[in-house]
């Protein structure tokens, strides 16, 4: 995917979900380009080894679990200690614990909105006074086609993601008068840990097949959020789709 090094480079980019899969290969990609980076994730031992495969980028780390307004406040706040301002956020962490509804599982329901919806908006808030007061900035978050299409097994998911859809384009409305773009990365299946969230074997196991065989890589979608940050202030990409070729839905 083509897009201009010199609108990139030392932007700073805060990423959350930063520890494996998506997260991981945003960081690397844009650490290739010259990001000031702040990333964060629950696992530190990932973001330790992550930041330390990549001597020559301007990163930072720090532990924080999304669903904790205050500890996603201190992931922002510390981007901007450091680099004085914060161009990007990206709101990628998410879970996916499929199961049909007649299986009740209120626990997994919970997760899921806590993680896939609360965790979202604990970033706009954390980062939108900011970016209001610099008059400028942009929010990418990870969405999904499932917030296109609805399947069994994922209502509840699925849900979470039409949800994370609707705060992006009413966040778009708000803020555009403030410059503050909001993109949405809405991938189909991808080769990730994603599937390690659902209970049921059988089902995790069907849904780990489909990513190794059809699925995207990471670093494929990695492209679509450096191509989204890439353009100018006056081009705001809200939404970009992207699936596999042999994906049904």
């Amino acid at each position: 995917m083509v897009f201009s090094i010199s609108t990139i480079k030392d932007k700073v980019v805060v990423i959350m979900g930063a520890s494996s899969g998506i997260g991981e290969a945003t960081t690397r990609k844009l650490a290739e380009e010259g990001v000031k980076l702040v990333i964060a994730a629950r696992r530190e031992n990932r973001l330790k080894t992550l930041v330390e495969s990549l001597p020559n980028a301007k990163i930072l780390y720090a532990v924080a679990d999304v669903t904790n307004k205050d500890e996603v406040q201190a992931v922002v706040n510390l981007a901007v200690e450091k680099y004085g301002r914060v161009d990007v956020l990206f709101n990628n962490a998410g879970v996916m614990p499929t199961a049909p509804l007649s299986e009740k599982r209120f626990d997994e329901w919970r997760q899921m909105l806590d993680i896939n919806i609360m965790g979202v908006l604990n970033g706009i808030a954390a980062v939108l006074p900011i970016m209001k007061k610099q008059q400028s900035g942009q929010i990418v978050t990870t969405d999904s086609v499932a917030g296109h299409v609805v399947f069994q097994q994922g209502a509840v998911y699925c849900g979470t993601k039409f949800a994370v859809r609707a705060i992006m384009e009413g966040l778009r409305q708000e803020e555009r008068e403030n410059n503050i773009r909001s993109t949405l990365i809405s991938p189909g299946t991808v080769d990730t840990e994603l599937h390690t969230t659902i209970k049921d074997p059988e089902n995790r196991e069907r849904v780990e097949n489909l990513q190794r065989t059809i699925g995207l890589q990471s670093s494929d979608v990695a492209d679509a959020v450096a191509y989204a940050i890439s353009t100018p202030e006056t081009v705001a990409v809200s939404e970009i789709i992207i699936r596999p070729t042999k994906q049904v839905d």
